[in-house]
């Protein structure tokens, strides 16, 4: 299988969910209950999850479920936490620096940034959250 051949389709995607999820954000930052940009964030993060798990790139998907989930929190509230912008502002801002990294390295980071996953996933940080869903991991 011909890794290089993913990794550019990996990594051209990436971008392009990345940038999709930070216009979203911003549209937040204006109308926190606007649902379309909620579902924006929650499914490109759900995008980028999967690609890179697909992939082998752990940390990635492990940062990408963080928002994931987080999202799901706001999803079900309806709307954002504007004290909680910041912290998905600084997922994404996480899971950009990842992916440069594959395009720079051709590796992705072992791990995602402990700190930013612990507060993503965090008890009741999203309002309307339950308990943190499981993280992805690989045996």
């Amino acid at each position: 299988m011909d890794l290089a051949k993913y990794r550019n389709l990996f990594l051209e995607e990436a971008t392009e969910h990345l940038a999709e999820m930070a216009r979203a954000l911003l549209e937040l930052e204006k109308e926190p209950a606007r649902g379309e940009s909620i579902d924006l964030v929650f499914r490109m993060a759900h995008s980028i999850k999967g690609m890179a798990a697909t992939l082998g790139y752990d940390g990635i998907a492990e940062l990408a479920h963080g928002l994931e989930d987080h999202m799901d929190g706001y999803r079900a509230a309806g709307r954002v936490a504007p004290e909680g912008l910041g912290l998905l502002f600084r997922g994404l801002e996480g899971v950009e620096r990842m992916v440069e990294a594959v395009r720079e390295t051709g590796e992705a980071p072992a791990s995602a940034p402990a700190e930013l996953l612990a507060e993503l996933t965090a008890p009741g940080r999203a309002e309307g959250a339950g308990p943190p869903k499981k993280v992805l991991r690989r045996p």
